[in-house]
Formats: structure tokens, C-alpha cells, sequence
């Protein structure tokens, strides 16, 4: 019972903010849709941000890899992200 009760206070001391993923490549194939609208706890940055996504979405093994930009920037891993943030997400590209 305790640690439900710590659980319920961790929760309401970090809030939820929405953030809009833009999905690009191979990632908007295999998540079947061009953006998502997705819940992070506030203070979370780039690379939790990667982490989030992939205990979600399994398919997507290789985020580590792909660009992120946030808000028409790219992003390294440490930048924090805000509320109504727009994040690109962007794998590597190949071609000739």
C-alpha cells in the first residue's frame, strides 16, 4: 500500500504535458501515420524521449540512430522539451 502511495504522489509531481511527433521515412511506415500526438511527463529531454517511444513502439529499434529535431532545430539528446513542443523524427536516409 505504501509504495501505491508514493506512486500517486510521484504522479501528480510530475504533470503530463502533449507534445506532436512528426514522423518521417521509414518511421511514418511503420508506425502507420504521418504525426502523433504524445504524452511525456514534463522535464523529460531527447533521450527519454527516444526511450518513450521505443518501450511504445517496439518497431521503432533504431531511434537511436535517427535525427530529432524539435521544433525546426535538430536536437541532441540532453535538450528538454516543452509543452505543445513539435518534434521531427527523422531516420537516415540512403540512396544514390
Amino acid at each position: 500500500m505504501a509504495f501505491w502511495i508514493e506512486f500517486v504522489q510521484l504522479i501528480f509531481i510530475f504533470e503530463l504535458m502533449k507534445i506532436k511527433l512528426l514522423l518521417f521515412g521509414i518511421t511514418r511506415d511503420l508506425l502507420n501515420a504521418n504525426e502523433l500526438s504524445f504524452e511525456v511527463l514534463e522535464n523529460i529531454n531527447v533521450g527519454d524521449l527516444k526511450k518513450e517511444l521505443l518501450s511504445k513502439y517496439p518497431q521503432v529499434e533504431n531511434i537511436s540512430s535517427y535525427a530529432i529535431a524539435v521544433n525546426e532545430s535538430y536536437a541532441n539528446d540532453d535538450v528538454k522539451l516543452r509543452e505543445k513542443d513539435v518534434i521531427a523524427i527523422i531516420p537516415p536516409v540512403s540512396g544514390g
